[in-house]
């Protein structure tokens, strides 16, 4: 059996009839049409993906992916790759901004480690799903086996099988590991986006001696697997990371679960693009949180058809970015569900 036919199954197609219902009910508020902009039309679409006419974002799920990248070796970070590890120790300890954030929104929050070279300390409130210490240099051979790949992506199906559990109204996926921004520009180059020189931003905090370093580094990977990028499949196992790959096979799931999510940054839409060359429907079921101040991201979210909820200039990861968005759809919703329509509160509407 292949373990990866689940990547082809059909997703779920949003409810046309509660769209109807909910842009009709749109109309009927106490505003002028279109006058709250982008927050209508979210409104509009949450309510079609979740099948009911005044849509909620109380139970938010937030899960962040963990591992390694043979590719550090290279190197291509401002840090060390005993970072990974010891990130994931203060995501458990609560120390970190999703974690920060993830209080704030009541969110649940749970780590999925997928392999460091380092050994965290923290075992509660972490998800050990150990693929391998890390991927390989994916400058010298492929980043993953077949069989790392499917585990990866599998991880992230679990993540959201979890999430529809547990009532799960919106799904964000994070991202923790040294070297991935590598990774995500690799992955960017190998879908067809465009040269490494274009794609490659700072990361942790590069100069623009390592950015060219990491340029470098990229071409020449891409030159090692340039005629083997023969499907998204094969991309993505060549070139990404276990954490990149369980992030599309979370978003996966979730469109097939039914479940809208938020992608968060350049990392997190390199997996998005990597989900939608995989299943093309996935793209229904993806909101985009934020505009990330990495290079490559505006290519990212044209290729995707994406627009951003916002620009901050952020560029963290963790799902830092789309929980920071939150707040925003919620204010959508509940404006949406809360607010008086032009006959429940005995106000004029418009004349013709």
């Amino acid at each position: 059996m292949n373990p990866l036919a689940w990547l082809r199954s059909s997703v779920r197609r949003p409810d046309t009839s509660s769209t109807a219902a909910a842009a009709t009910r749109q109309a009927q508020l106490t505003k002028p049409p279109g006058s709250l902009g982008l927050l209508e039309t979210l409104a509009i679409r949450l309510a079609g993906l979740q099948k009911r006419e005044c849509p909620a974002l109380e139970r938010v799920w937030i899960s962040v992916f963990a591992a390694d990248h043979g590719i550090a070796a290279e190197p291509v970070s401002a840090f060390p790759q005993s970072v990974t590890a010891q990130m994931i120790d203060n995501f458990a300890r609560g120390g970190a901004a999703i974690s920060v954030l993830a209080r704030q929104l009541g969110a649940a929050l749970e780590i999925v480690n997928l392999g460091t070279v380092g050994s965290p300390s923290q075992t509660q409130g972490v998800l050990h799903q150990l693929i391998a210490p890390s991927t390989a240099n994916f400058a010298e051979t492929a980043a993953m086996s077949h069989e790392q790949l499917a585990r990866a992506l599998q991880a992230g199906y679990d993540s959201a099988t979890r999430a529809h559990d547990d009532g799960c109204e919106l799904f964000i996926g994070g991202d923790m590991g040294i070297g991935n921004s590598s990774s995500a520009t690799a992955l960017a180059c190998g879908y067809g986006l465009g040269a490494p020189s274009a794609l490659a931003g700072p990361g942790t905090g590069l100069g623009a001696r390592g950015v060219a370093h990491k340029v470098s580094v990229l071409e020449r990977a891409l030159a090692l697997h340039g005629p083997h990028l023969d499907s998204p499949l094969e991309v993505l196992r060549r070139l990404g990371g276990f954490e990149i790959a369980a992030l599309a096979g979370a978003y996966i799931g979730c469109a097939q679960l039914g479940i809208p999510v938020l992608v968060d940054g350049f990392i997190s839409s390199a997996a998005a693009l990597a989900a939608c060359r995989l299943n093309p429907d996935t793209r229904d079921w993806l909101l985009f949180s934020h505009r990330s101040a990495e290079p490559g991201h505006v290519i990212l979210l044209k290729a995707l058809d994406a627009e951003p909820l916002l620009d901050l200039g952020m560029r963290l990861g963790e799902g830092s970015g789309a929980a920071v968005a939150v707040p925003l759809l919620r204010s959508a919703c509940l404006l949406h569900a809360q607010m008086a329509t032009f006959a429940e509160a005995g106000v004029a509407g418009r004349q013709a």
